[in-house]
């Protein structure tokens, strides 16, 4: 009984300062603020330093080289808890302003809202814009998935649309540095900041499906006005927050999806927990089964009627663009 006791302890043990070493590795080496060279030291050392206690831990000194891990790794998580996430830096230009908005009664006024025109992901004109919107005429909540890596994984983005045509959509987005891009590990280990992204749907949406030529997909969301008011100032209150505060953007817990259901679950009933918030490109298999798509309609066919990278491609992002590519998409009320 003392063997298998020992033999779980120990196991338990070597698996605990593996997963610790891998993080600790992949921490030094994405956030220390050295060349290659130094950081493959510091990483390599504490890898070798996990290998020489995990071997430990078959020996009468155990405690000591548990010890030892346990004050190293103590020293990785301190400096790791000094790192905050900076206010100004070179900014990429697509990212380089966070919108704010304010509220006086029913009118909400949004600054530094980005109307960028696209000709390549590369080629684009500059345009950021102040808007008015009165909060009494909104209408509509949208949806739209691109997809940028497989079946599994998609790019959220949530448009909310006015009396008159209008319609201003918000992306969760990496705060990029200038010449920098996206990765989805660097992006675990507090490489860059996030940033609230507030366009007009030519921009957001017309440079995935034109400029980038993505699988763009769109899904009428059955929710009231009022619902769909909330969630907009939910927005609104966290780009504010990410202005005056920045947070970092981590590609598991602090992303396009899990910022979004975070805002959703601050003010609505309770919204059950499940893994397509990560796997994020079956969402539409969620929304569905909790009843704000379309009923009438399976999910294969929502995601039909809501592919809307052909038409756009082939009309072009015109004055139009909003209205162009909701044509024939079913919305709940229909």
């Amino acid at each position: 009984m003392f063997r298998l006791i020992k033999g779980i302890f120990t196991g338990a043990a070597i698996l605990a300062v593996a997963l610790a070493t891998a993080w600790a590795v992949l921490a030094l080496w994405y956030r220390l603020p050295f060349e290659a060279l130094g950081r493959s030291a510091l990483a390599g050392s504490f890898a070798l330093l996990g290998l020489a206690v995990s071997a430990g831990l078959f020996r009468r000194r155990a405690l000591r080289a548990l010890t030892t891990f346990t004050l190293a790794l103590a020293a990785v998580i301190l400096w790791w808890s000094t790192l905050t996430p900076p206010a100004d830096r070179d900014w990429a230009p697509d990212v380089a302003r966070q919108v704010t908005g304010q509220v006086e009664g029913d009118f909400l006024t949004l600054r530094d809202v980005r109307n960028f025109a696209w000709e390549t992901p590369e080629d684009f004109t500059e345009n950021w814009e102040s808007r008015s919107y009165d909060l009494t005429k909104l209408q509509s909540t949208d949806l739209f998935l691109s997809y940028w890596a497989g079946p599994q994984m998609a790019h959220m983005i949530v448009s909310f649309g006015f009396e008159g045509g209008e319609h201003i959509a918000w992306s969760v987005e990496v705060r990029r540095q200038l010449g920098g891009g996206f990765s989805p590990i660097a992006d675990l280990f507090k490489s860059n900041t996030l940033v609230l992204v507030a366009a007009d749907e030519r921009d957001v949406v017309g440079t995935r499906t034109n400029a980038r030529g993505e699988d763009v997909q769109l899904f009428r969301i059955g929710v009231s006005p009022d619902t769909g008011r909330e969630l907009l100032l939910k927005y609104v209150e966290t780009a504010n927050r990410l202005a005056a505060r920045p947070e970092w953007y981590n590609s598991l817990t602090t992303n396009c999806t899990t910022v979004v259901m975070d805002l959703i679950r601050s003010f609505a009933d309770e919204v059950p927990l499940d893994w397509r918030v990560l796997a994020n490109g079956y969402l539409p298999e969620f929304a569905w089964e909790q009843g704000v798509l379309d009923q009438s309609r399976s999910v294969g066919e929502l995601r039909a009627l809501g592919s809307i990278t052909p038409i756009a491609q082939a009309h072009g992002v015109t004055p139009d663009y909003s209205a162009m590519i909701r044509e024939g998409v079913p919305s709940p009320a229909q």
